[in-house]
């Protein structure tokens, strides 16, 4: 028998320090000898990033202690920071991004002198510095190859990248001339270089402004000469209005690449021939599927050849799977498990491949597929339920009808408690998740922060408006030049539906959204009367700011393809910015921003405060020193979810006595 209880009131074992304690997810793994590395989020640690390692026999440890922090900076969001090699005698030899500098180090785990890591490249204090991302470590040559992004001046779009070979000596340590150039800098933007098998060629992707990567861009192929040097670097494949994400080699030489030439990102192959041109690609899986996704940052890969000539590919629409494909018979294989969500890092040893997952009963854990029996095992960082499971939600995967008929996809979340239910004649609050990007999507996984509104009795509803990666390049393209429009309008038509179905009470309804989800949130509050509330997360709220200083440089020309170029649409700018219309806001709202953030930063938050001051709308503000863009420190974590509960409970008249009051200005 349930207890009886309004909505929003009931009591839940999932508090804010356990969900804050489990946030973040493990990210790039490597196989090393027979070890199995990766980084792993320390929220209780000040949000640093640890490098773990699996050894053979099962067993578990961190390589750096505290305060190292594997996290590169690079275009911001930062990608692949580490990669070791094995070594006959002395143990493995890594190379990593430090985060507080941003330096190389090098570093023996296993040696003998237990010697500290040691810095392999500069410090600069032009602008933003030196940063390095995506390394591969070539131990015949003494070098780690990766990508270079250096500031040339104090502007944060004063900044150049290229492909670079590091001396493993230390000499570029001091020394700047010692760091070799690869790439000629004819693109703004690359990835690191994926050299083919018989090391005689080397393949990357490059891409320049106003694109994005997930606009256009262009695989770049070099020939490698015998001293290491880069020679005749060409484009072979994509351009403007083709997307390619990722390449790589398989074992006969030939390119492997993702594409999105048929409006779905496949896999393509396709031979290159004794002068280093590439023939007509083939697709090996045509499917309306995605087998790719938005560069967000520099590493990715959503395949990876194996020995014995086999693909490992994630892919899947709005969810993705792990599949082992056959790329001459076009046959696919999808591994066995309740995972629902797989991510871009993949790493393969032999026949088998080590992938990142998570499901809506299970966080991101590290899971083995053997390709070679089908038999899939967590091999790292396994889940743990660290509440019942049955307080956790049962998610409903949904299809909603916006404007003009239009399909908007939406993962519903509705309250649940094992031992709660609310009364008959009261419908839940719910409150509409915004995700950012806007060019990304909310994947389904379990979630405590969900959980811990859910179970509290208050619903939840994830929607992938149009924008949205996952379910083809049509349906992401729905945002161009619609930015503020077409999410404002989706999240809206799923929290009316949900109204309108009896789901959710119409006059309990809140929006939230972190980065571009802020926009939106923010974008809602203005330009709608369907919220009573809502949860403003460090935000865009300038577009005129954000199109000309007050970003950083991968980002700082994203809005010629979300709004039109300013140049051409001023007015446009202005018509759509929160921050000049706060005297439509109607409705109370909690802002919550990061100090140091560079990418949403937080003089935007404090004029938009300044002009809704005086204005009589009930709103709560929380900055965070020492937090960035995506808050990763517990504390930050824990009294950001307490604010925001706070928030819905004195909005939605509820009841509670476990989270602190907020402090309301008018």
């Amino acid at each position: 028998m349930k207890t009886i209880a309004a909505h929003g009131s009931w009591p839940s074992p999932v508090d804010a320090a356990l969900a804050a304690a489990h946030d973040g997810r493990p990210e790039y793994p490597g196989v090393v000898g027979d070890e199995l590395w990766w980084t792993a989020p320390r929220p209780a640690e000040g949000g640093r990033r640890a490098l773990v390692r699996r050894r053979g026999d099962g067993a578990e440890e961190s390589l750096l202690p505290a305060p190292w922090n594997v996290r590169s900076r690079v275009i911001e969001y930062g990608g692949l920071p580490w990669a070791a090699v094995p070594r006959p005698a002395g143990g493995p030899l890594a190379v990593f991004c430090h985060f507080p500098d941003q330096r190389l180090y090098v570093y023996e785990p296993d040696a003998a002198s237990g010697a500290a890591p040691r810095p392999l490249t500069p410090v600069s204090w032009t602008g933003g510095g030196l940063r390095w991302a995506d390394p591969v470590i070539h131990p015949d040559r003494g070098e780690v190859w990766c990508v270079l992004e250096e500031f040339t001046g104090p502007a944060p779009t004063d900044v150049r990248r290229a492909l670079v070979a590091v001396p493993l000596d230390g000499s570029a340590a001091d020394d700047r001339a010692a760091v070799r150039e690869l790439s000629d800098g004819r693109h703004r933007f690359v990835t690191g270089p994926r050299l083919s098998p018989d090391g005689r060629r080397a393949a990357w992707i490059g891409w320049d402004h106003p694109r994005m990567p997930w606009d256009g861009t262009e695989v770049q192929l070099a020939e490698v000469t015998a001293d290491g040097t880069f020679r005749r670097a060409r484009t072979v494949a994509g351009g403007p209005a083709e997307s390619i994400p990722q390449v790589d080699w398989d074992a006969a030489g030939r390119l492997l690449l993702v594409s999105d030439r048929t409006g779905w990102w496949n896999l393509y192959r396709a031979d290159v021939d004794a002068d280093g041109g590439l023939g007509e690609p083939a697709a090996l899986c045509p499917r309306a599927e995605e087998f790719g996704g938005p560069l967000w940052k520099i590493g990715l890969n959503w395949f990876t050849p194996l020995e014995n000539g086999l693909v490992a590919v994630v892919h899947g629409k709005g969810t993705t799977g792990l599949g082992i494909l056959d790329p001459d018979r076009g046959t696919l294989a999808d591994a066995v498990g309740p995972w629902t969500e797989w991510a871009p890092t993949l790493a393969a040893h032999g026949s088998r491949v080590v992938g990142i997952a998570a499901s809506p009963h299970s966080s991101y854990e590290l899971v083995e597929l053997d390709a070679r029996t089908g038999r899939t095992r967590v091999v790292g960082a396994a889940h743990t339920d660290v509440v019942d499971p049955a307080h956790h939600p049962e998610p409903r995967v949904r299809t909603f009808t916006g404007p003009g008929g239009r399909e908007i996809h939406a993962q519903v979340y509705p309250p649940h408690h094992p031992g709660f239910t609310g009364p008959e004649d009261e419908l839940p609050p719910y409150v509409i998740w915004a995700h950012g990007g806007p060019t990304g999507r909310a994947p389904l996984v379990l979630d405590l922060e969900i959980t811990y509104f859910t179970s509290r009795g208050i619903g939840v509803a994830e929607v992938n408006y149009g924008g949205s990666t996952g379910y083809g390049r049509e349906y992401r393209e729905r945002l161009r030049e619609q930015w503020g429009v077409v999410d404002v309008e989706d999240c809206a038509a799923v929290a009316a539906a949900l109204a309108a179905e009896g789901t959710a009470d119409p006059a309990r309804l809140a929006v939230r959204g972190g980065s571009a989800g802020g926009w939106t949130t923010a974008a809602s509050l203005v330009s709608t009367d369907v919220y009573a509330c809502g949860t403003i997360i460090y935000p865009i709220l300038d577009l005129r700011g954000w199109a000309t200083d007050e970003t950083h440089d991968f980002e700082s020309q994203y809005l010629h393809g979300l709004i039109g170029s300013i140049d051409d649409v001023p007015a446009r700018y202005k018509e759509r910015s929160p921050i000049e219309h706060v005297d439509r806001v109607t409705a109370p709202f909690l802002l919550l921003q990061g100090l140091d953030d560079v990418i949403c930063p937080p003089a935007q938050a404090d004029r938009f405060l300044t002009r809704t001051a005086g204005r009589g709308v009930p709103h709560a503000y929380l900055a965070f020193e020492g937090e960035g863009h995506g808050f990763r420190r517990a504390d930050t974590m824990v009294r950001a979810l307490e604010a925001e509960l706070s928030l819905y409970a004195r909005t939605f008249g509820i009841v509670r006595t476990d989270v602190p009051e907020l402090e309301y200005r008018t």
